[in-house]
């Protein structure tokens, strides 16, 4: 199992750094939308669109680490998803998905976090 190093919140956005050096940044509003908790996940599977319900400031208030995951809160005050590793080391937000399959061949990056040396 891959464990980050390093997960912090900066501003929107979850940054999880990764033992091989490589790092992600996660919006909380693309996480949010996809949060594996029951209640969640069970309206995604009635076709609910959660992403419409979502604050446009939503924010992480909360992240701890447990074992196999962490649990994240949301400043919507949602904090029943326990977010797996292997989840969030392959996950790729939907609208990232879109663009991706759009451009064929093209190869995406997100800037930098702010604390990370250039």
């Amino acid at each position: 199992m891959n464990v980050p190093v390093e997960l912090r919140a900066e501003g929107a956005a979850l940054v999880l750094i990764w033992p091989d050096g490589g790092w992600q940044r996660l919006s909380a509003t693309a996480l949010r939308a996809a949060c594996p908790c029951g209640p969640c996940r069970g309206a995604r599977l009635r076709g609910m669109d959660l992403a419409g319900s979502i604050p446009l400031d939503l924010t992480l208030t909360g992240i701890a680490p447990m074992g196999y995951g962490v649990q994240l809160v949301f400043s919507d005050g949602h904090d029943r998803g326990i977010y797996p590793w292997n989840w969030l080391e392959n996950f790729t937000p939907p609208a990232d998905r879109a663009r991706l399959t759009a451009l064929p061949g093209t190869v995406t990056s997100s800037a930098e976090p702010s604390s990370m040396p250039h």
